[in-house]
């Protein structure tokens, strides 16, 4: 879960497709108020669908000032052309991006700048180099059983339904049924070992639970 700043004008909201991700979400009106927002903030996210004006002074007060976290803008298609590098922003997304176009730009933004680890019993997740390993040696693991041993890790002790995994491992924009969890669970446990393959436990007609002692 990430936290991000969203910087629009008083009145305005975040989109419904941001609002559906699990992130922790918090307002600011201007550039200015943002600043005295950024203790726990992993991404700044500025509104320019109606104030262009109002959106560049933003950019450009937070790049004066040289902040750490990533921004970027979010715009309507037909203002593109006036955007420049001037802005000051890390990346931009158009305002018909759906839930699953947000996931992935947010956590491109963001993983250069993150370096927190998850760890569990002999299991280490590093997330900003997308990398897991078991007693010290390296996982050989595709991008989707990455995510979804790091959100099983995430959550240790927790019964997580098939559905719960869908939507936070493969997105709200993912139309395949729950037997893909299953396949894959399958996949990751068999590249756990048979020492450590027992840690992603079955609740039965429910989903999964992740226990490190197991």
């Amino acid at each position: 879960m990430a936290h991000v700043l969203f910087v629009c004008p008083a009145g305005l909201i975040p989109p419904e497709n941001l609002v559906l991700l699990q992130h922790e979400l918090a307002v600011a009106a201007n550039g200015t108020e943002a600043l005295n927002n950024l203790e726990i903030t992993d991404a700044v996210v500025v509104d320019a669908r109606e104030e262009l004006a109002a959106a560049r002074s933003s950019c450009q007060v937070l790049a004066a000032v040289g902040v750490e976290e990533p921004v970027m803008l979010l715009v309507a298609p037909e203002s593109l052309s006036v955007v420049s590098p001037e802005w000051g922003i890390d990346d931009l997304i158009l305002e018909s991006a759906r839930p699953a176009e947000w996931e992935l730009r947010l956590r491109l933004l963001i993983a250069p700048h993150a370096h927190s680890t998850l760890s569990s019993g002999s299991i280490e997740i590093d997330e900003s180099a997308c990398t897991a390993t078991v007693d010290g040696n390296q996982l050989d693991l595709t991008y989707t059983e990455f995510e979804l041993l790091k959100f099983l890790v995430a959550h240790p002790g927790r019964v997580l339904s098939r559905e719960e995994l869908l939507k936070n491992v493969w997105g709200y924009d993912y139309y395949g049924g729950t037997r893909t969890v299953d396949v894959h669970v399958r996949r990751l446990r068999a590249k756990l070992s048979t020492e450590y393959d027992q840690c992603i436990g079955t609740v039965r007609n429910v989903g999964y639970r992740f226990d490190p002692r197991a």
